[in-house]
Order: C-alpha cells, then sequence, then structure tokens
C-alpha cells in the first residue's frame, strides 16, 4: 500500500481496532469509545475486509486476537502515538484558560499525602481545569496507562505498556507511626512484640517488614490491615499499634495530631516513587504542563534534574 492508498483508510476504524486489542470485547469497547454495539461490530467487519483476516476469534466471553491482529498492533499503536504527538504539538495550551480534564491515576499512599498540595497548585495556575482520579496500584496502573483510561499515574510501578514513559519522583524511606505516649524510639524487641497495622489493596497481612524481618530471624504479629491511610490516624489513637508508612504519608498524618514518626528499629531498604506516562502524550503541552506540577509538588528536590 502507498500512501495514496492510505485515502480509503478511515482513521476511526484504526482507534476501533486499538480499543477493541485493549478491551477484548465489544460492548467494553463501545463503552469506551461512547458508541453503541452496532458502530462497533460494523466497524470491525470493515477491518475484517480491510486487513483481510478475522482479527478476533470468540474465546468464551473473551475476544482473542489472531497472530495477524498482533502484528498489525505492534506496527500500529506506535503509529497512532505519533499521530496524536503530532496533532497535539500544534494545540497551544493556557492554564489559565483552559477547561480540559485531566485524568490521572494515583496510589492510595499519593493521594492521601500528595494530592492536596498538587490540588492547591492547579486550582491556582488553572481554575478550570477538571481532574478525575482513578485509583491505582502497580497492579492496575498498566491496564489504566494502556487503555487510555489515565493519562499519567504516580506510585510504585513493576511492568508498564510498551510506549510508556517512567521517571523516579522521589526515593522515600518508610517511617514508623504510634500513637503511645511511652518515651524513646522503639527498640527491635519492641517492635516485634508490638501489635501491627498493615496498610494493603489487597487485604495482604504481610509486606516488605516481613521480609526484613526475616533476615533477622525475627517476626511481627498485624492485627489490622485496612485498605487505605486516610483514617490510620483514628485507628491507632488510643492503642499500642504500629504501622510502618511511606516518609511523605508519616509526615502528612503527624501534622494532624496525635501521632509521631520514628526511624525503623531495623535496616530497610528506600522505594522509588515513579510518575509513568502515555508515550503518544509525552509533548502535548497540557499534559506537559500537568506532568511538570506533580513532579514539583509530589517529587523530591532530586527529581527536578
Amino acid at each position: 500500500m502507498n500512501r495514496n492508498d492510505l485515502r480509503r483508510v478511515d482513521l476511526n476504524l484504526l482507534i476501533v481496532f486499538e480499543t477493541l486489542m485493549h478491551e477484548r470485547s465489544v460492548t467494553r469497547a463501545a463503552e469506551k469509545l461512547f458508541l453503541g454495539q452496532p458502530a462497533i461490530s460494523a466497524a470491525l467487519a470493515r477491518l475484517r475486509s480491510l486487513f483481510d483476516d478475522p482479527l478476533f476469534v470468540r474465546t468464551g466471553r473473551s475476544m482473542e486476537p489472531t497472530a495477524r491482529a498482533n502484528e498489525i498492533f505492534a506496527l500500529l499503536s506506535p503509529a497512532l502515538d505519533s499521530i496524536s504527538t503530532a496533532v497535539s504539538r500544534a494545540t497551544d495550551f493556557d492554564p489559565a484558560t483552559s477547561n480540559q480534564v485531566f485524568r490521572i491515576g494515583l496510589s492510595d499512599d499519593v493521594e492521601f499525602a500528595l494530592l492536596p498540595p498538587l490540588l492547591r497548585r492547579l486550582r491556582a495556575e488553572a481554575p478550570g481545569v477538571v481532574l478525575v482520579v482513578r485509583r491505582a496500584n502497580y497492579l492496575l496502573m498498566p491496564g489504566l496507562l494502556a487503555s487510555g483510561e489515565i493519562s499519567v499515574g504516580v506510585g510504585y510501578t513493576e511492568e508498564l505498556p510498551a510506549n510508556a514513559k517512567r521517571k523516579v519522583l522521589r526515593r522515600s524511606k518508610p517511617k514508623l507511626l504510634r500513637a503511645d505516649s511511652v518515651p524513646g524510639a522503639i527498640s527491635l524487641d519492641d517492635f516485634c512484640a508490638r501489635p501491627h497495622a498493615l496498610v494493603s489493596f489487597a487485604g495482604d497481612l504481610t509486606g516488605f517488614i516481613d521480609e526484613e524481618l526475616e533476615k533477622l530471624e525475627r517476626k511481627r504479629r498485624v492485627v489490622l490491615a485496612v485498605p487505605q491511610f486516610n483514617g490510620l490516624g483514628t485507628l491507632l489513637a488510643g492503642t499500642d499499634i504500629v504501622a510502618t508508612v511511606p516518609d511523605y504519608t508519616a509526615a502528612a498524618l503527624t501534622a494532624a495530631g496525635g501521632l509521631r514518626a520514628e526511624d525503623l528499629p531495623l535496616p530497610s531498604r528506600t522505594f522509588e516513587l515513579h510518575m509513568a506516562w502515555r508515550g503518544a502524550q509525552d509533548n502535548d503541552p497540557a499534559e506537559r504542563w500537568l506532568r511538570s506540577r506533580i513532579q514539583m509538588f509530589c517529587g523530591d528536590p532530586d527529581s527536578l534534574n
């Protein structure tokens, strides 16, 4: 196919194809694109004719892509990213007058501790913009970025979509939170003897602290697991329960009073908090502005280099 042949290709068909590759469902693709299911089905029929391939084969409740579909997707996704970038570069962005909707993903600790100052800055610079926050951990972040449900995410990340970009925002160390009035720092023996609270999205009763304790042939006892940091201070109040949280979360929780934070009585590694974003929007002026503000208000000074 030469460039002239591209005139018979509807770009909207390619967007439908990309969405079907992500969603593996006509129903979900229709919802994502704000179209009716018949429109998606008709687009799929045209795509099959265009590429002379079934593209998707129904397996149970899912639509599995054919080998040809995977081959097309590998070539098409970067191309659509390039088109999106080319278009976005021609668009000016003025935060003072913009009413753009930004969709971002934040882990719970970031939403609780770092979103408030970021939001204040966004409201001061861009009072007309809308911010939609999705809860995103390392398991959810890749899918949200790949599907375009968010343009940027902040959290602890592992695997990301191939076209995503990532930057270290800060390196945090865990802190020990306590609400009791016993003077002095907690010893390792006290730490192991105390009841512990754990913030766990999945409801786990173990975490990285247990791995560190195992190296020392020690154990702790978790008596409370909650899914989010908000309210942790109230739960610890009046008890001898302790909790281990990121240093920036500890700062936000202790600022409200009733809690104090201290270093852990055992060695612990640092953790990298990442900002990840869609490669297609790397040069979008609005997204670049948003990422710069996230870096300023969620990152540490080292991340500005």
